[in-house]
């Protein structure tokens, strides 16, 4: 049988940011000082589900780079396990698109010594919404001497040891991840923010934050030091430390979801030497409630009806309202334009409601038909459709009666004229 790990290798195209982001500064797109990379994982751990084929070890293409040749940089993690692997190697075939960026890292012991290692800072993402960052420790610098000594070779641009076959040798030192960049969620649900980490032997774990920021203004939701007494406890959120230090796991819970906590959320991991974040963006969707009143109108000629279509209880505000009628001889349903429409109205929590209003005339309407209101809305997977039906006039009891006098005279009337003839 085959084994139910498989260890290969993952090749990922990438971009090399030549400005120093500082790892949790860095700003994950930004197109200034970008050079084509690629990032080698070496030897990850794939579960063997049969389809891996016979891939061999990816071979790195022998050539001496020069400043315009793409950065290599080959990572092996023998001690850190990188995360949502399998989604890696098969985003292709899954139809998955992947963006890399990596960046030169500066820890927060880097000016201690005159010589210290390099640092980069490996940012992916999945079109899925996957989020990976890996914290790479390159080579040493070296001095001239060292140099000469050595027979080493630096790379061109980066000016740092370099490997015989032209690539920059890191290890994953850090790695934080998280299933989703952006999360959308009803009124009054629970959330799970996800995110974790994992770290090798030689760093551990010191702090986690949990910031959330919205228009502009910003507040932290969760702290914790390592030695500390431990977090506050708080009615809306929380985190399970038991398994923020036996697993890594920093996930925050967020219960009875209110529109006040829409925003951005940052997760913020540090160590003695480095940080790494997560951002997540939380929205909030409430579907509208939508009702047309009077549900059923009877035709009158002379007189005008105002159908009243109520939208309520709906979040964000952009909502799309549009009026339709159809009649037993139309194909399809006509457009109407002689609409007015309420302010919008917000509610204590934070949802909104508005109203149109559609004018019917019996000068220029046909009866019977069928008057919709159609509701759009970002938490509607469909647009809502609700119907008013106007039917045709019927007779009233005074014109039944008058119609069965008049048809009696008439019969009165032929009958005497029969009988007069005969």
């Amino acid at each position: 049988p085959a084994p139910p790990f498989r260890k290969v290798d993952i090749v990922l195209g990438c971009s090399y940011m030549g400005e120093d982001a500082r790892g949790f500064l860095h700003t994950f797109g930004n197109p200034s000082s970008q050079h084509p990379a690629a990032l080698v994982l070496r030897g990850i751990s794939i579960r063997n589900d049969g389809n891996l084929g016979d891939e061999a070890e990816y071979k790195v293409p022998q050539e001496n780079p020069d400043f315009s040749s793409p950065i290599v940089f080959e990572a092996s993690a023998p001690s850190v396990s990188v995360p949502h692997a399998e989604s890696l190697l098969h985003a292709d075939c899954g139809g998955e698109e992947v963006s890399c960026e990596i960046s030169p890292y500066s820890s927060q012991q880097a000016g201690e010594r005159p010589c210290h290692p390099s640092w980069f800072m490996a940012t992916l993402q999945l079109s899925s919404g996957i989020s990976i960052s890996l914290v790479l420790r390159g080579p040493h610098c070296i001095s001239q001497e060292e140099k000469k000594e050595h027979n080493a070779i630096l790379h061109p641009k980066l000016r740092i040891p370099m490997s015989k076959e032209g690539t920059v040798l890191t290890t994953v030192e850090f790695q934080l991840s998280s299933r989703n960049t952006s999360l959308r969620v009803r009124l009054g649900s629970s959330v799970t923010l996800d995110c974790r980490f994992a770290l090798a032997p030689s760093s551990w774990f010191s702090s986690l934050e949990w910031r959330r920021q919205h228009r502009g203004s910003g507040r932290s939701l969760f702290q914790y030091q390592v030695g500390s007494t431990g977090p506050a406890a708080q009615p809306k959120v929380h985190v399970d430390v038991v398994e923020l230090l036996g697993s890594g796991d920093a996930s925050l819970s967020l219960r009875e979801v209110s529109v006040g906590d829409e925003g951005t959320y940052i997760c913020l991991v540090s160590t003695p030497l480095h940080q790494a974040q997560h951002i997540i963006r939380l929205q909030v969707a409430e579907p509208p409630r939508v009702h047309v009143i009077p549900a059923v109108v009877t035709f009158e000629r002379g007189v005008t009806t105002t159908l009243t279509c109520n939208i309520a209880g709906y979040y964000p505000l952009d909502v799309s309202v549009s009026w339709t009628q159809k009649t037993p001889e139309d194909e399809v349903e006509i457009p109407l334009s002689n609409t007015h429409f309420s302010s919008h109205r917000q509610s204590r929590d934070g949802t909104y409601s508005i109203t149109s209003y559609l004018s019917i005339s019996s000068a220029t309407v046909q009866a019977p038909a069928t008057y919709s209101c159609h509701v759009s809305h970002v938490a509607l997977a469909e647009p809502i459709s609700v119907s008013a039906h106007l039917k045709a006039p019927e007779q009233t009891g005074a014109e039944g009666l008058v119609g069965a006098f008049i048809a009696t005279i008439i019969f009165i009337v032929v009958l005497f004229i029969v009988l007069r003839r005969r």
